[in-house]
């Protein structure tokens, strides 16, 4: 099975003014193609820090990142603009909807910003809204939404271009337990429906469990804690 993302001897330091910080020690991870990987650890360890190396928001102090087996510091800037664009998807813990724009016009937005015409946006958009269940609440604004249902459109919005791997930031850390299990539920079933690549940050070690593949942060290094085997040969 090919790897999507990847990094090796990644490191990451941040500098307080009185003492550097080492937040990540050498890292190595591999995202494999149609897998759930869940990133887990404590508060402060690294684990947002790393997805967003990981999804190009960041750059390494050291180390390298790879988008299918290219090295991201070998490519140009508008490459990389453009891996971060059309082919990854971010959702994040508190959904960074768009408070004036309805369901819909959050979903359709990456690609009206890049000025692609609405027309030829809504029909995915509304295919996706219907995927996730909110077909009767498109025209509704961010307000107008619970807290489960504005992260079902932010995942919408994070599948709207197909991109090869969604990275999600403790994608239920907002909402309450049955919420955030139903939002956990679509995920699992876009992973198995569509193949979709998912990385989940999250600090439940119970989700975590559930993931194919379950790497913990721990003192900047990641530690396996569940592997699983080549799932293209099962």
């Amino acid at each position: 099975m090919s790897n999507v993302l990847a990094c090796r001897d990644l490191h990451k330091s941040y500098n307080d003014g009185s003492r550097e910080l080492h937040i990540l020690r050498g890292v190595d991870l591999d995202v494999r193609e149609g897998e759930i990987l869940a990133i887990s650890g404590p508060s402060g360890v690294g684990k947002s820090t790393l997805l967003h190396i990981l999804g190009t928001l960041d750059t390494p102090t050291r180390g390298e990142v790879f988008y299918r087996d290219q090295a991201l510091s070998r490519m140009g800037r508008s490459a990389v603009h453009r891996v971060r664009n059309e082919d990854i998807g971010f959702v994040f813990q508190f959904y960074h909807l768009l408070p004036e724009f309805t369901a819909l016009e959050n979903v359709m937005m990456p690609a009206m910003c890049k000025g692609v015409s609405r027309r030829k946006c809504l029909g995915r958009a509304t295919a996706l809204l219907d995927r996730v269940g909110l077909s009767e609440r498109m025209t509704h604004k961010p307000g107008q939404l619970s807290g489960g249902e504005q992260q079902r459109v932010a995942i919408a919005r994070a599948l709207f271009n197909r991109p090869a791997v969604v990275l999600s930031d403790e994608p239920t850390g907002n909402l309450d337990e049955s919420t955030g299990s139903g939002i956990i539920d679509l995920l699992w079933n876009l992973n198995r429906d569509e193949n979709m690549t998912l990385v989940v940050v999250t600090h439940d070690e119970q989700l975590a469990q559930q993931a194919h593949r379950w790497v913990h942060i721990h003192e900047g290094s990641a530690v396996m804690k569940k592997d699983s085997p080549d799932r293209s040969q099962q």
